[in-house]
């Protein structure tokens, strides 16, 4: 295994139609034109506009490598409102090893997964609670940003692959950067993460590799060169004058 990279390639195995919404997805583009999205750290970053398909890759990478399309482990099979593109379909990963644990976090769905964890405990078991793996205390009786960090602080192992869709819209910045802490902790311990997020505290952890999805397509490029940090450092050194611009104009 290579230093708890799990996944080093993405590959296009097969075309996708032109008739599909997916075919001009900027990261559909870059594997069909360019080749495969190579995977070098065990942090790698999804950044870009809303639209750009970074979203759509990483759900795309999580069901390929077998985690449910709505998140959780890849035990997980519960489905509440399929909504997944067949972008996986058309995907090979390129692997190194097999995580001993792993998960895959939807934001939007994470309700959906604690009411699974839940639904699972109500029944007959010889096996302890499923939610003592996160804690003990039921998702739901706690606020959003509490319950991801409950499972982040309890059910990452590490060893293991780690998906994240937009984490930082469950936390506060200072969750962000507790975060940071738990994936510092969780990579040297011989995990792998591939994120998708807005934002840029998350994107300035050390040595992370960062593609920025686009509509001129798909480029690895540094933290500082982001537009996320680009525009987050001119409105904080002069957040009453852009104000002024915007809303005057």
């Amino acid at each position: 295994m290579s230093g708890g990279r799990y996944i080093q390639e993405v590959i296009l195995n097969k075309p996708v139609s032109k008739d599909s919404y997916l075919y001009d997805l900027p990261a559909v583009r870059f594997l069909r034109e360019t080749g495969p999205l190579a995977i070098e750290r065990n942090v790698t970053f999804f950044v870009g506009e809303n639209g750009s398909g970074k979203s759509t890759l990483l759900e795309a990478v999580a069901v390929a490598f077998g985690f449910n399309p709505e998140g959780g482990s890849r035990n997980f099979s519960f489905s509440t409102a399929p909504s997944h593109s067949g972008l996986y379909a058309h995907l090979t990963l390129a692997k190194s090893g097999y995580p001993r644990d792993g998960f895959f976090l939807r934001a939007e769905s994470f309700y959906n997964a604690a009411s699974y964890i839940d639904q699972i405990d109500r029944e007959p078991a010889f096996e302890p609670p499923v939610i003592q793996s996160y804690g003990g205390v039921s998702l739901h009786a706690q606020s959003h940003g509490e319950s991801f960090m409950a499972l982040v602080q309890n059910r990452f192992r590490g060893e293991g692959l780690y998906i994240l869709d937009e984490p930082e819209a469950a936390l506060s910045p200072t969750r962000q950067l507790t975060l940071l802490i738990e994936i510092d902790a969780l990579v040297k311990n011989n995990s792998q993460f591939i994120i998708a997020t807005h934002s840029p505290i998350l994107m300035a952890f050390p040595n992370a590799a960062i593609y920025e999805f686009s509509e001129k397509g798909l480029r690895a490029t540094s933290y500082e060169r982001t537009e996320h940090y680009q525009i987050t450092k001119r409105f904080l050194e002069n957040p009453q004058g852009i104000l002024r611009r915007l809303l005057e104009d």
